[in-house]
């Protein structure tokens, strides 16, 4: 309600005697003020005016009361009382405090009130809550700037204390005063606001305590409460889909306050929140719209006041922080500026814990970081280790010769050709090469050009762009982008179709290629090494391969004995096997029997080192870890001579017998490890030393499932 310009009335002449004793009234009560301008106190000043009111109007009481809000509240800047206990609150609605008509700017005498309403009156009102326990007194409005600024009540415990006289006496006591005492509240609430807004370094200190706003939010509210008293102090965060994160922090009275909700606009007052606008609710009942869910939660809840401000982090608005009152009228434009100064050191703590916390969580990626790449250089030492050139298993001269060359090809950029049966080790050579080079850092990608669909192969070499074709539906790096820095190994690469040959070549000529469907140049940044099983010269005269590719690959050829050709490491790689696999299955005491070293030296070996491979680890699993005989290994091979007949190779000249498929040995091997283990599959994969998905995919090829 906005305060109304009123003209001051006009009173009959007082005599000049009262009029001088006015006069000295008003000098006694600006110089009293005067003193009291470095340490005011309303207190003690009331207390003088009140002694110098008594000359001219006995009372028991002395209230000023000044307007705020536009008119809708008076606040009660002091109050002193001779006897009786002092009445006066913080702040009043104007209908319950006063009658209109003073704020309307005309003075109200009230002889004898009783509060039985069948009594006697004297003169019929209505008791205002500024006057409670009184029965008689005057309400005289004081002027400010043109306008009624507040109220003067003098009271008396006694009915009939006074008459017309004293109302006129006492209205230009409050003309006298008004200006005095306008500029009193002015100087109150400037006070008042600088010692509300000092409690603001204590917030900041509340802060300052921990990294951990939830710890420190009750802090806050205590050091909040005596200035901005509430029943519910509340802060909610905005996620990034616009609605209140899940966790709220709060401060109250009650263990169980009523959540907010869910989104900024379930509010009548979000929008204004979202532009930044300070937010002050002074009667819920009339102010909030019912049919929206925030504001029903929060009339259910019983609250008529709110202040509500934004947090603001940098350029947007990140969260909300609210007070709410039961009383209506309870908070001001004063606790708007105050709240948004809480509100900023709040948005500090949250950008705090969060700096903290990602801090925290960078330092967790940094330290998992760290012993990734710990891991990785043990795991690539390991692989170099591994991979060396001399700890490769074998003694035959010829495949010793073939090693050596690779060695000295290792440290150069050269272009290298392995050539061999399949098995016979083209790929751990290839590795030993990387592990030797100047790229042992970067990474060693192998590729099967055989198992490469022709449709796919150009998009499994150089990638593809996202939409270069149907499927496309992101970018994909190729494998001579994944190579860069280290060494491409490209096995069976007579297999390529003749049309990504030339493509190939150019890359090789030019070191350089475009994604599928892109346009930007890659720099072909690789080591390449090459492995085929084929004779590449015939493929040539054939015109499967092209020649010009042909001797850009074989810069420098290396041929991998077969293993039929390294008679002398036959036997050394098979103890080999049989370490490495039994110390794997848990099978240390394995051995090979006299029969199987034999029949392993007579056998042609077309699968080369991986046959001979496949053939320990079958033989492991049936000798149950046992010695190994001839007929674990399942090889074709003659039979061993009878006793007093020599042996080797003058001996074994028979036509080859079977001894067993190699297929119903694995299956007999199965089904006996699930005897063993009484039909249970993890402990039947466990002795055959499969996995348990490695058994199942046995189990469905010999139909051995249920």
């Amino acid at each position: 309600m906005a305060t109304p310009v009123v003209r001051r009335p006009t009173y009959p002449y007082i005599a000049d005697a009262t009029g001088l004793e006015l006069a000295e009234l008003h000098g006694y009560v600006a110089a009293l003020a005067r003193s009291m301008s470095d340490e005011f106190d309303p207190g003690r000043f009331f207390e003088g005016v009140s002694a110098q009111v008594q000359r001219f109007i006995p009372h028991d009481r002395l209230m000023v009361a000044y307007l705020e809000d536009g008119g809708r509240t008076l606040s009660v800047l002091e109050e002193h009382a001779g006897g009786g206990p002092l009445r006066h609150g913080r702040r009043y609605p104007c209908d319950e405090i006063c009658d209109a008509r003073v704020l309307a700017g005309q003075p109200d005498l009230v002889r004898d009130y009783q509060p039985d309403p069948r009594g006697n009156v004297a003169e019929a009102t209505s008791q205002s809550r500024l006057t409670v326990g009184l029965r008689s007194w005057l309400a005289l409005p004081l002027y400010g700037a043109q306008r009624v600024s507040g109220v003067l009540v003098v009271g008396s415990f006694a009915p009939d204390a006074y008459i017309e006289a004293h109302l006129v006496t006492g209205q230009r006591m409050a003309e006298l005063f008004g200006p005095l005492i306008e500029n009193i509240v002015l100087l109150h609430k400037e006070r008042r606001r600088r010692r509300r807004l000092a409690v603001l370094p204590e917030v900041a200190r509340v802060v300052g305590t921990s990294l951990n706003v939830d710890e420190i939010f009750a802090q806050l509210g205590a050091a909040v409460r005596p200035v901005v008293d509430f029943d519910l102090m509340i802060a909610r965060l905005i996620g990034p889909s616009g609605a209140f994160e899940g966790n709220a922090l709060r401060v109250s009275d009650k263990p169980e306050e009523p959540r907010c909700g869910d989104r900024p606009d379930d509010h009548s007052f979000g929008s204004r929140i979202a532009a930044r606008e300070a937010v002050t609710i002074r009667d819920a009942l009339a102010e909030l719209d019912p049919s929206l869910q925030g504001d029903r939660i929060v009339l259910d809840s019983g609250v008529r006041s709110i202040l509500a401000v934004p947090l603001i982090f940098g350029d947007r608005v990140g969260g909300v922080l609210v007070f709410t009152k039961r009383q209506p009228d309870w908070f001001d434009e004063g606790d708007g500026e105050i709240a948004t100064g809480i509100a900023a050191h709040v948005v500090v703590a949250i950008q705090h814990q969060r700096l903290s916390e990602e801090q925290r969580r960078l330092a967790s990626v940094e330290g998992r970081a760290r012993q990734l790449e710990q891991r990785v250089e043990r795991l690539r030492g390991a692989l170099s280790e591994r991979y060396r050139f001399e700890r490769i298993v074998g003694q035959a001269p010829a495949f010793r010769a073939a090693l050596d060359q690779a060695a000295r090809v290792a440290s150069t950029e050269t272009t290298v050709l392995l050539t061999g049966e399949s098995g016979t080790g083209k790929e751990l050579v290839a590795r030993a090469i990387h592990y030797a080079s100047r790229r042992a850092e970067g990474p060693f990608v192998a590729v099967n050009c055989a198992a490469l669909p022709e449709t796919l192969i150009e998009s499994e070499l150089f990638g593809h762009e996202r939409g270069a074709f149907t499927g496309a539906d992101k970018l994909k790096r190729g494998r001579f982008e994944l190579a860069a820095g280290g060494t491409l190994f490209l096995d069976e690469i007579g297999e390529l179709a003749p049309v990504f040959q030339a493509k190939l070549l150019r890359v090789l000529q030019e070191h350089q290629y475009e994604r599928v469907g892109g346009t930007t140049t890659i720099n072909a940044d690789v080591r390449l090494v090459a492995a085929t099983n084929r004779d590449l010269e015939q493929a040539v005269a054939e015109g499967r391969v092209r020649e010009d590719l042909y001797y850009r690959l074989a810069v420098f050829r290396v041929h991998l004995p077969s293993l039929r050709d390294r008679k002398d490491d036959i036997l050394l790689l098979a103890d080999y096997f049989v370490r490495e696999l039994a110390s794997r299955m848990g099978r240390s005491e394995a051995g090979l029997s006299a029969e199987a070293r034999d029949l392993l030296m007579v056998h042609r070996w077309p699968g080369n080192i991986r046959e001979l491979q496949n053939a320990i680890e079958r033989a492991l699993i049936l000798a149950d870890g046992g010695l190994i005989s001839a007929t674990h290994l399942g090889l074709v091979g003659p039979p061993p001579p009878p006793a007093g007949i020599a042996s080797g190779p003058a001996a074994v000249e028979n036509p080859a017998t079977v001894v067993q498929p190699l297929a119903e040995i694995e299956r007999q091997s199965i089904l006996a490890a699930l005897r063993r283990a009484k039909g249970n599959k993890s402990r039947a994969a466990a002795v055959l030393g499969l996995s348990r998905g490695a058994l199942y995919t046995r189990l469905r090829r010999f139909r051995l499932t249920d």
